[in-house]
Order: C-alpha cells, then sequence, then structure tokens
C-alpha cells in the first residue's frame, strides 16, 4: 500500500519540564488544573477519556466515553448499564481511563474500581440532557447488540418522538445511568525533547493519603 509510513510520523515535544514541586498534592486537585489547561487550549472535547474494562472473558477492551464531571473522589460517566461496557464493569469492576491530550503533549491514567452513581445523581443528571439525547438513550435500548440497519434505529427514535409531548419531561430508562471511576493510581504524562517524557505518578496509601514518585520515560 502507497502510504506515510507510520514509524517516520515523530513530532518533537517542546516546552518546560514538569517537576514534582509543580505538582498538587492529591491527584484530582492536578487533574483539574490541567483540565482547565486543556479546555482553555481550545482542544476539542477535552473531556473524552479511553475507557478500558474487562470483558468476562478475561479480554479487556476500551472505548472512547465522554467524562461527565469530576471531583475529589474520581470521574463520572453515563452509558446504558445492559451495553457491552456496563455488563462488563458490573461482573468486574476494575477500569482504567486515559485522556489523551497530545496537542498540548500532556497525558492523564487512572485505574481503580468503579461504582455505580445513586438514582438521584442518574436523575438528575438525565434531565439536564438535550430532548434529542434523552430520546436517544430511550431508541438505544439493545446498545452494543446487532440491529438490522440504521432504518430500524431511526423507526424507533421516530416512535419514542411520540410518546412524549414536546414540553414533556421525559423520564430516565430504568437501564440508563453513571458509574463513578474511583482511582487508586492516577499517573501525569508531560512529552519531553528526545523522548526523555516527564511521567509521575500518584498511589493510594492504606490511609487514604496519596504518595507520589517519578517514573522512567
Amino acid at each position: 500500500m502507497d502510504h506515510q509510513d507510520p514509524a517516520e510520523l515523530r513530532k518533537p515535544y517542546l516546552g518546560a519540564p514538569l517537576r514534582r514541586s509543580g505538582l498538587a498534592d492529591h491527584p484530582m486537585t492536578q487533574f483539574h488544573l490541567w483540565f482547565d489547561e486543556a479546555y482553555d487550549s481550545g482542544l476539542a472535547e477535552p473531556n473524552a477519556m479511553v475507557l478500558a474494562s474487562v470483558e468476562p472473558s478475561g479480554m479487556p477492551r476500551a472505548r472512547t466515553v465522554l467524562m461527565k464531571g469530576y471531583d475529589s473522589t474520581g470521574l463520572r460517566f453515563f452509558t446504558n448499564y445492559t451495553s457491552r461496557k456496563g455488563r462488563a464493569l458490573e461482573a468486574d469492576p476494575r477500569a482504567s481511563a486515559v485522556f489523551p491530550w497530545h496537542a498540548i503533549r500532556r497525558q492523564v491514567l487512572l485505574a481503580g474500581r468503579v461504582e455505580r452513581l445513586s438514582d438521584e445523581e442518574n436523575d438528575r443528571y438525565f434531565a439536564s440532557r438535550p430532548r434529542g439525547s434523552q430520546l436517544g438513550a430511550w431508541a438505544s435500548e439493545r446498545q452494543s447488540r446487532p440491529v438490522a440497519d440504521r432504518a430500524e434505529l431511526d423507526r424507533l427514535y421516530r416512535e419514542f418522538d411520540t410518546v412524549w409531548a414536546a414540553e414533556e419531561e421525559i423520564p430516565r430508562p430504568a437501564y440508563w445511568g453513571g458509574f463513578r471511576l474511583v482511582p487508586s493510581e492516577v499517573e501525569f504524562w508531560q512529552g519531553g525533547a528526545d523522548r526523555m517524557h516527564d511521567r509521575f505518578r500518584y498511589l493510594r496509601e492504606p490511609d487514604g493519603s496519596w504518595s507520589v514518585e517519578r517514573l522512567a520515560p
């Protein structure tokens, strides 16, 4: 095939190095600082993250999802609980997420366990979504399962669009909700010149505090 050789695609990383003295003591405080900078940089969808879970077969599986909130306890994202990732996370709550902010020579990796959000949290976020997204959640009840064609999906959407009047509140499907990724490990990576990258890993200690260590690039 006639195409660009991926091995020749090299991008130099230039800029100030990352130092331990410049990091916050809590990883989610540091995440907040970096997320704000990613947003301010104009990066497209800085809340997009690659979420990896473990299938019942033991095979890892990754996909891109949108992070919809964070605080000192971790990250929040929403999905269909009966989807492939939803079922995998219910069977094995171990997960990891990567924010690939390569345009600003950074990435963040979080690993830990997931837990379901409360019905109150799920209802509150679902009510904040645009009507079209709410209808889409109803139309995609069989998320991750085979469908005949696009026409079937469009038909389902149109059918649900007639169930509720335009001004009527659309309830949250029982199968739809969120997870919180509670990290036990968080790594901050910043690209450096000559592939001498800066990497710092936060590890949760048994008493709930966090230790920080530098990793080799």
